[in-house]
């Protein structure tokens, strides 16, 4: 029996946009205060064979915020990324950012 190696998946290729550049995006989320929606917003991450660069989540009684940087995808994939999450029953609003530079701290979002 063949021994099994380690592999590590690179991210998806984004067909769509096949020659854009990586950037570094904010998605700014709020959410239902559901035991499942964290889970469910970060599976489009990997999915996508992505893994967020920041995370960071704020319960304000029967809200989440969420909000997630990630620097592996482009513009595009990002704002596919941002639909499927608009689609999520529990997601009451979604803001992308496209930051330039160094990332900004976490939770700069607007409330």
């Amino acid at each position: 029996m063949p021994s099994l190696n380690a592999v590590s998946p690179s991210p998806r290729a984004d067909v769509w946009a096949a020659n854009a550049t990586p950037c570094t995006v904010r998605f700014c989320i709020v959410a239902e205060a559901e035991a499942d929606v964290l889970c469910r917003t970060l599976n489009l991450f990997a999915l996508q064979q992505l893994i967020p660069q920041q995370v960071e989540v704020m319960r304000d009684d029967d809200l989440l915020r969420i909000e997630i940087v990630s620097n592996e995808q482009s513009w595009h994939r990002a704002q596919v990324i941002g639909e499927k999450l608009r689609n999520l029953v529990s997601v009451c609003d979604l803001e992308l950012y496209q930051v330039q530079g160094r990332t900004t701290p976490v939770l700069a979002c607007s409330q």
